[in-house]
């Protein structure tokens, strides 16, 4: 990876840059075919300040009037591709940190005032408050009862490109943080956060399926209900089978999800899908399969219907 300086001139940029907002940026990696990862922040708003172009010999990242929210990792990657199929080239890399600094943004700007944190037994938690200036001081605080936690290194740990990391979260981290940086004689405070514990662990779905009525009269209308409990933030796909399918047997389907908050800050995400059918007929007697599928798996569960 190289950077566009000054007159035309291109250097390899170190692993941590600080640059000021508004700057142009311009980063270029060898290769005919070149992928790049940027700050999310440049995706989720399709934002017109950012042109990626594949040149005969080179992929080039440009971005215009920079601001403290493109505050990131920047990194591209050449591809080895076979047919279709396509693998990371280790040997064409590269990466770096950009600080984009701007006066009166000491943390990288949120779009919300108050965010929601879940704390999972088994995997890290981090507080997103990103810092936009290198040597920023930055500390973590609750707001009730008011004090400062401190990053030990043990428990809890700060990393510039994360926020503070909560290496191993419990019930007893719950409250409402917020983060203080300090930088040039001034200080700056973050958006609240919300930290929940969430009481399921990480896993595949833990789904159940139940009818309206296992056996149906011709004429009758009948639901099939698929639940899922799962983590408050881990978002749940349904896919269902069903026996009038193949004939094209017209049928509703209503996916939806809530939080319910099982006492003590206990947190889960009950997420649920139902398939309807009107004017049961002998064609819609069979198996009803669903399947439910997460970031770690998936989970088939099944109940049959009948014509009574």
């Amino acid at each position: 990876m190289t950077q566009m300086m000054d007159k035309g001139r291109f250097q390899k940029p170190a692993a941590t840059l600080s640059l000021t907002a508004g700057q142009t940026l311009e980063l270029r990696c060898k290769g005919n075919k070149i992928v790049w990862s940027y700050p999310a922040y440049l995706d989720t708003f399709k934002d017109t300040r950012l042109s990626v172009k594949q040149h005969e010999r080179y992929g080039q990242l440009t971005l215009v009037n920079s601001t403290a929210a493109d505050t990131g990792e920047f990194s591209c990657w050449g591809q080895l591709c076979t047919g279709y199929v396509c693998r990371r080239d280790e040997a064409k890399t590269g990466s770096t940190y950009i600080f984009f600094t701007e006066k009166g943004e000491l943390f990288v700007p949120s779009p919300s005032h108050f965010d929601v944190v879940y704390l999972n037994p088994d995997r890290q938690a981090v507080v997103p408050c990103r810092v936009t200036v290198l040597s920023a001081k930055v500390t973590l605080h609750r707001e009730f009862p008011a004090k400062e936690i401190p990053a030990n290194g043990t428990d809890i740990v700060y990393d510039l490109k994360r926020g503070f990391v909560y290496l191993q979260p419990h019930s007893g981290h719950q409250g409402v943080v917020y983060c203080k940086a300090e930088a040039g004689g001034k200080s700056q405070i973050s958006v609240k956060y919300q930290l929940l514990y969430a009481q399921v662990p990480s896993g595949p779905p833990s789904t159940t399926i139940l009818a309206s009525a296992n056996k149906v009269q011709g004429g009758d209308d009948v639901s099939v209900l698929c639940t899922v409990l799962g983590e408050p933030d881990v978002e749940v796909e349904f896919k269902w089978t069903y026996p009038g399918q193949k004939d094209e047997r017209p049928v509703t389907i209503q996916d939806s999800w809530r939080l319910i908050h099982r006492g003590l800050g206990h947190t889960t995400r009950i997420s649920q899908s139902v398939l309807s059918i009107e004017d049961f007929e002998t064609i819609d007697a069979g198996y009803y399969i669903c399947t439910a599928q997460n970031l770690q798996g998936q989970t088939t569960v099944a109940t049959t219907v009948e014509s009574s």
